[in-house]
């Protein structure tokens, strides 16, 4: 295995090599180091040993023989092998901050043609296009600095933060201005009253606004730090000027993503599958209802609140769901017989798609103000990012025009949803009587659960007059120890998991064991 050890940048020797006695004595060591005008400077003067440079002869023919004489001499006459000492180099180097001021303008070049294109553009907004291409040329260039330890530098921390504010800026615009785009052709307004669905147009556009002026407040102030610290900053514009906003315009919009389906099983009929959907949907309705989301102007209040109910991980958390149930949506549902047939299950999907970028975008203002507290800023960069994107202002957003319409447009489509759901399943009573020798304990009691996730769809249990959600484990558990005595319980739901709920109870709820089980409920062996 013949190898190279390359030294790269001002300074370096060229190529060295050592022999190699190990397992391997006819090969030599292979190594070879990326060539970065800013690292590893003179590597190979650290790194080759000492007599591995030929000597100074002129042309290539010389030094192959060199080489060509230094292989045999390696195949019979084994040496030391490498060792620490001859890696004690360090492989990285202090670059001087003039130098990487010079070396980072070029990779400016395309976040300044940007906002210099679209600065003074007449008052053109920027559309799904232009953000997903700032979003692109921001982060490439945030990789750049953070390569070099920019964020950690006191001369360019200021500008790698305003760089990385910039994409999480622009990143909750494209779910704003995607929304904006998209919003009549969802239809998620018609289950909305007049007042109510003309509120919801002025709230996307108000965050539209709002994020496009912060978008240019910080690109401008980049421009500024950028050329305070020598950096040397285009004064051009894109080639081409601005392209379209169509769906091809600066870059892919399209992310095209396996279903999330990940501890899910496959509903075996398209029925099945709507189903699951919109209980689905109902379950994502409770979630956000139960956080009591509401309008509050007053600032300390919607503090206390965002503080509460929506941090970051919370807010990824309700993301996730609603994401999910589009996911599902779309690989069960999209494009079928059904969807063709009832008008209904693209408007469920339209109120899905308008609450899911509502929460993208809350998603990326809660973290754009937590990182604020976090401690990565620095004072000086903190305090000036907050006068460019002013935190209120965020935070009234981030509540009052988002997370309230998120919600908002999940709870007026639950009644097409309440009306859906009976449409696709057929709901039955089932009553069961435990034998004296069978106990409803937590191990069948998982079962039950299983039984009822497995299918998606609503089943409720009824003991001694008390209900609950027959698939939570904890309701589940609470339910049968508040009444320990019974042996009577009332199922109420869609046939199909009832049947084998039924099947579960006819074989002692499985305690005799789960190889006992029935074929139909194989799948609670796994």
């Amino acid at each position: 295995m013949a190898g190279l050890l390359k030294g790269v940048g001002a300074g370096g020797r060229g190529i060295g090599k050592w022999p190699y006695s190990g397992p391997l004595a006819s090969t030599l060591v292979h190594m070879v180091l990326e060539a970065d005008p800013l690292r590893s400077r003179n590597v190979s003067d650290r790194m080759a040993p000492t007599g591995s440079e030929p000597p100074a002869v002129a042309g290539a023919a010389a030094r192959n023989n060199h080489w060509n004489a230094r292989r045999v001499a390696t195949r019979h006459t084994p040496t030391t092998p490498p060792t620490t000492a001859m890696l004690d180099g360090s492989l990285e180097e202090i670059i001087p901050e003039p130098e990487f001021a010079s070396v980072l303008g070029p990779h400016t070049d395309g976040l300044f043609r940007f906002a210099n294109t679209h600065s003074g553009g007449g008052g053109r907004e920027l559309g799904k296009g232009d953000l997903i291409r700032l979003v692109n040329l921001a982060e490439a260039l945030e990789s750049f600095l953070d390569d070099h330890g920019a964020r950690y530098n006191q001369t360019f921390h200021d500008f790698t933060e305003l760089v990385a504010s910039t994409r999480g800026i622009a990143l909750a615009g494209f779910s704003v201005a995607h929304l904006k785009s998209r919003l009549s052709s969802y239809g998620a307004q018609a289950s909305m009253e007049d007042k109510e669905s003309s509120e919801l147009e002025a709230a996307v556009e108000k965050t539209n606004a709002f994020l496009g002026q912060a978008i240019g407040n910080l690109l401008e102030a980049s421009r500024q730090e950028a050329a305070e610290r020598g950096v040397s900053v285009t004064a051009e514009g894109e080639p081409h000027g601005p392209p379209s906003n169509t769906a091809s315009g600066g870059g892919e919009l399209l992310r095209r993503l396996l279903p999330r389906n990940v501890g899910q099983t496959e509903p075996e009929n398209e029925e099945q599958k709507v189903a699951e959907v919109v209980s689905k949907y109902l379950q994502a309705c409770a979630m956000l209802e139960d956080i009591s989301i509401r309008n509050i102007a007053a600032d300390d209040e919607r503090e206390k609140f965002l503080r509460r109910a929506c941090t970051e991980e919370q807010a990824r958390v309700y993301e996730a769901t609603v994401h999910n149930l589009q996911s599902a949506y779309d690989t069960y549902i999209k494009n079928t017989v059904l969807e063709r047939e009832d008008g209904r299950l693209g408007r469920l999907r339209g109120h899905i798609s308008t609450a899911l970028h509502m929460l993208e975008a809350v998603t990326h203002l809660v973290h754009f103000v937590e990182r604020h507290e976090s401690g990565v800023r620095s004072d000086r960069a903190e305090e000036r990012i907050a006068n460019l994107v002013v935190r209120t202002e965020v935070r009234e957003l981030t509540l009052n025009a988002l997370l309230f319409w998120a919600n908002r447009t999940m709870q007026s489509g639950r009644s097409l949803a309440d009306d859906l759901l009976p449409s696709y399943t057929n709901v039955q009573i089932l009553e069961v009587e435990l034998s004296e020798d069978v106990e409803l304990h937590a191990r069948p009691a998982a079962l039950i659960v299983g039984i009822v996730n497995r299918y998606g769809t609503p089943v409720e249990l009824e003991v001694a007059g008390t209900r609950c959600n027959a698939g939570s484990i904890l309701e589940l558990m609470i339910t049968i120890g508040s009444n320990a005595d019974a042996r009577r319980f009332r199922f109420r739901g869609d046939e199909t998991p009832l049947a084998d709920i039924a099947r579960l109870f006819e074989c002692s709820l499985g305690e005799s064991g789960l190889e006992d089980l029935p074929p139909e409920l194989a799948y609670l062996r796994a």
